[in-house]
């Protein structure tokens, strides 16, 4: 006797998650994308000449960002950039395990790596996901940059997903107003399952002066989220470009 549709429903087992990133609809298209880019950022101290290593990252082909440590005279940070996380071992592993960069001392305590994700209702997806990041941290006139991790309590998650969108809008149209008058530009990225220290997300502020990256997180303490949501912030990494990839 052949089974009823209610008894194959029941053997079945529970459906894959829908893992893409989705976006606002474009000329009555739902956007869905499977791209994202992930960022790794390490920082190593022992270094008196960044030079030599700006030199093998343009030999590399690699993408990202060398910062030299505005805190330690003698450290530097690299930004490595790419939609394909097995690059950093594959390529980026073998190129810090070789001279100029294996003497170097490596500061386990800032090393972030986050992906690209969507809220869900971006006009442009591939914008959000690829152009926008990538563009953020390799234009060469937006020289400075401020790292750091962070990590929402408990209570955020146990909130409406309206009372929790009217929280993020706060951050939100303070990084637009920042942004429109070029001083400072954020990159978030998160970083679930992917930091030791059990953190949330990894943000970037990059800009063309320090100051204002600076007032970004000034301006921040007063929104609800920095200062009822959060349950640890940092550490901070700062530097200024003194290499960057191509676009």
């Amino acid at each position: 006797m052949a089974d009823t549709p209610e008894q194959t429903e029941k053997r079945r087992g529970p459906e894959p998650p829908d893992l893409a990133e989705k976006g606002g609809s474009k000329a009555g298209v739902p956007q869905r994308s499977n791209n994202r880019l992930f960022m790794q950022l390490l920082v190593f101290g022992a270094c008196q000449d960044a030079r030599p290593l700006a030199h093998a990252l343009e030999a590399s082909g690699i993408t990202g960002v060398l910062y030299e440590d505005v805190n330690d005279p003698y450290g530097v940070g690299l930004l490595t950039v790419t939609q394909d996380p097995n690059e950093f071992v594959d390529r980026l592993r073998r190129l810090l395990n070789v001279e100029p960069f294996a003497s170097l001392e490596q500061k386990h305590e800032y090393t972030m790596l986050g992906r690209t994700y969507s809220i869900g209702y971006e006009p442009d997806l591939d914008e959000t996901l690829l152009n926008r990041p990538r563009r953020t941290v390799l234009t060469k006139d937006w020289r400075w940059a401020v790292w750091y991790p962070l990590r929402r309590s408990g209570k955020f998650a146990n909130l409406s997903e309206q009372e929790q969108r009217v929280i993020l809008s706060e951050h939100g149209t303070i990084g637009m107003a920042f942004g429109a008058g070029d001083y400072a530009h954020d990159i978030r990225l998160a970083c679930h399952g992917l930091d030791k220290h059990d953190n949330d997300f990894v943000v970037g502020l990059i800009g063309p002066e320090l100051f204002p990256l600076s007032a970004v997180v000034q301006t921040m303490r007063k929104t609800q989220q920095t200062s009822l949501y959060l349950e640890r912030l940092g550490p901070f990494f700062v530097g200024r470009a003194v290499w960057q990839s191509a676009l």
